[in-house]
Formats: structure tokens, C-alpha cells, sequence
């Protein structure tokens, strides 16, 4: 009896397994790794509950059985950030802070993402607006006007890189001269030190390594920048897209450190000891807008498109890391978006911008789909994976999914 109790733990486990929280932009690592997994399913996964929102780009993040979620309120020229249980979807708060009016084109809500961080809540909203908010309230503790204070210009599209959390700061780009990177201490919103003169970016940054190895690696306008915790400059490569709409966050391979540009390709380099990198690869058509590659393997599974108005279109690529070499091609998986999520079983999760949810199994060899269905309207928002659920949202709501028996 004992043997057979066990067993039926162990194959209800393998159906869905527990992952950690979501607290910001790609996942705990900011590498869109989960410690979840996700079994193939025949029917599609059932919504648990949904719940309106204001208009936005920005992705949930989930902590303590919480789901926030960052948009604009209907009518409202402001920035709003909701909380809501992450098992019944009942609205714990709403809160808001009014800003200036702001229409760029593709929507006027926020698109940067929350971060998470010990009771706090931190956003920038696309007018340049750092907050910090109580998770439990949603009370306003702090707010700074990041383009006021330091004379920045907004960017085509609004601000949309996200808050980045280390240790007691909280660190964004900026783009203004002298303060291109900023970073605030996360309890009060005071300066703590500013760096570089390089423009902003859409991107967010990744951070690596740990203690007096950390770094914080930033795609900005005009470079792939990395700097220490403290605000030291450490290295930096010229890379600059023309049309300046790069999104991606750069992603770590070992000890290389690949950037993608949405004009200019991407780029691998390997930090040197001596602050000058060396440069791995580069090729300039593996371009990616706003799809952040995935690393399985000795491969990166990248989103590579280009920025355009008409017959817009993406493809998912499969290349082999250490070379920058294509390895295969899957053609049409979206117009300029899909979201790519790797589980703990080496599967990848990957939204589209149509709303397609589609289970792929990492194959150097070819595209080989698991699983497929509809699952939310347009969405240019990355998911959040986290105790059997799947956290999307949409134009309009957002929807939490069963993705697990």
C-alpha cells in the first residue's frame, strides 16, 4: 500500500511541480527559468479566475501567493498597481498615483514590470515614475520623477525597462548625462549613486554572479554595459541599435554574456579580467525586438524579427550557443512577440502575441511541438509560472491558468 501511495504522489508530481515565486521581470533569475514543469495537455488549460485591468505591456509577478499586476487606469491619467490572491483572484487592493498625460503609440499604459522585494512592490511606470509601494496596502512609500530629476527625455514609446533589486538598492536606467544608471536606496528613494552617460534603452538588465563577482549587465542605447553593484564601471561594448528599440535582457552562457539588438543582430563576448571583453560572435541577422532568447542546453532559442509596420513577422530559432551558429528555423510563430519560459524538465513554455500557449520540446535536430491552444487575446506581456499556475495577461484582463492536474 505504502509503495502504491508513493507512486501516485510520484506521477502526480510529474503532471505539474511546484514552482518558486515570480517576483519580477523573467523570473527569479531574470533568465525566464522556472522550477515548475508542465506536462503536455490534450484539452486547453482551464482559466481559474480572471479579473479586469487597466490598459498595459507590463508582465504579472507573483510572491507569497500574491499576483501584482501594473497598468493604466480607464480614464485615469495615472499608474495603478493591483494585488490579488493568486488561488482565488479576489482584489486584496488597488492603488495610484496620478502622472502626466502620456499617448505613445501601441498603448499608453506602463510596460515595465514589478519587482518584488521584502514587503515592497517597485515600478516604473512610462513616464519615468520609480515607485515604491507597500506589498500589503499598496500604500505609496516613495516615489521619484526619474526624467524631472536628472533632466532625462522620455524614450519614443515611454520608459520600459524594469526596477532591478540588489541588495539594499533598487537600480534603473535612466538615459540622462551623468546618470545614464542610477540607483536608489530601496527603503527611502534617495540617490545612492549614479554612473555612465550612455542614452536609455527599452531593456531591462540582467544581474550575475555573487559577492564581489556581481555584476549588473545593461543593453543601453549605446553599449552592453556592465557595473558593479557599488556604480564601477567594469566593461563595455559598443553596441548600438539604429532605430534605439531594443528590448531584450541580455542573457548569461556560461561565461559568456549574449545581447540582442532588433537592427543590430546579437552579440556574444566573454568578460575579461583585464575590463576588455572578447568577442565570441556576432551576427547581424539574429535580430530580436522584444523577446528576451532562452538558454537550453548548448542552445539559445531566440525570437528574431525585425521592427515593422507592415507584414510584420517572427520566427523561433533554435542556434547553438558557442558559435552563434542557426541550427533550424520555425517560420510565422508570431507577429512581434512571444515569450519563451524554460521548466524544470528542459520543456519550453512559449505565448505568443496572439495568445497562442504552445509546449516545445528542445530538440537541436527540429521544432518539435508538444502542445497547443488558445489561451488570452493579444498580449505583449510575459507570463508568470508559479505553484501549478500560469499568470497571463491580456489587452484587457488578466487570467490565471491551470496548468497541471
Amino acid at each position: 500500500m505504502a509503495r502504491l501511495l508513493a507512486l501516485a504522489a510520484l506521477l502526480i508530481g510529474a503532471a505539474t511541480s511546484p514552482a518558486a515565486d515570480w517576483p519580477q521581470f523573467l523570473g527569479p533569475n531574470r533568465d525566464s527559468v522556472s522550477t515548475g514543469t508542465v506536462a503536455p495537455w490534450t484539452e486547453a488549460p482551464k482559466a481559474l479566475w480572471k479579473a479586469p485591468l487597466g490598459e498595459s505591456h507590463s508582465s504579472p509577478v507573483v510572491a507569497n501567493g500574491v499576483v501584482y499586476a501594473f497598468y493604466k487606469p480607464k480614464g485615469k491619467d495615472a499608474d495603478a498597481l493591483a494585488a490579488f490572491d493568486a488561488k482565488t483572484g479576489e482584489k486584496k487592493w488597488e492603488q495610484s498615483y496620478d502622472r502626466a498625460k502620456f499617448t505613445p503609440p501601441f498603448g499608453a499604459g506602463p510596460r515595465g514590470t514589478p519587482s518584488v522585494d521584502s514587503g515592497k512592490v517597485y515600478t516604473v511606470g512610462s513616464t519615468g515614475i520609480l515607485a515604491c509601494w507597500d506589498a500589503k496596502t499598496g500604500d505609496v512609500v516613495w516615489k521619484v520623477d526619474t526624467l524631472k530629476d536628472f533632466k532625462a527625455k522620455n524614450l519614443f514609446f515611454g520608459i520600459s525597462t524594469s526596477p532591478t533589486v540588489v541588495g539594499d538598492l533598487v537600480v534603473v536606467m535612466v538615459g540622462a548625462k551623468g546618470a545614464g544608471i542610477v540607483a536608489f536606496e530601496k527603503l527611502t528613494g534617495k540617490v545612492a549613486w549614479q554612473a555612465t552617460d550612455d542614452p536609455a534603452s527599452y531593456a531591462t538588465p540582467l544581474t550575475t554572479g555573487k559577492g564581489e563577482k556581481q555584476q549588473l549587465v545593461f543593453l543601453t542605447g549605446s553599449h552592453l554595459r556592465s557595473l558593479s553593484p557599488t556604480g564601477k564601471e567594469l566593461w563595455a561594448v559598443p553596441f548600438k541599435d539604429r532605430l534605439n528599440e531594443s528590448s531584450t535582457t541580455p542573457v548569461q552562457v556560461g561565461e559568456m554574456i549574449v545581447a540582442s539588438s532588433v537592427t543590430a543582430g546579437s552579440l556574444a563576448v566573454v568578460p575579461g579580467s583585464d575590463s576588455e571583453p572578447k568577442q565570441v560572435w556576432k551576427d547581424d541577422k539574429l535580430t530580436c525586438y522584444f523577446s528576451t532568447p532562452v538558454v537550453s542546453g548548448d542552445d539559445l532559442y531566440m525570437i528574431n524579427g525585425a521592427a515593422s509596420l507592415t507584414n510584420a513577422s517572427i520566427a523561433l530559432r533554435c542556434v547553438e550557443a558557442k558559435t552563434g551558429k542557426v541550427r533550424w528555423t520555425k517560420e510565422k510563430v508570431g507577429k512581434y512577440h512571444a515569450a519563451i519560459v524554460k521548466l524544470a524538465d528542459g520543456n519550453l513554455l512559449m505565448l505568443d502575441d496572439a495568445g497562442n500557449l504552445i509546449l516545445i520540446k528542445p530538440d537541436p535536430k527540429a521544432y518539435t511541438e508538444l502542445a497547443r491552444s488558445k489561451v488570452c487575446g493579444a498580449t505583449w506581456a510575459h507570463p508568470a509560472l508559479s505553484d501549478g499556475r500560469l499568470f497571463v495577461r491580456d489587452d484587457n484582463e488578466l487570467i490565471a491558468l491551470a496548468v497541471g492536474k
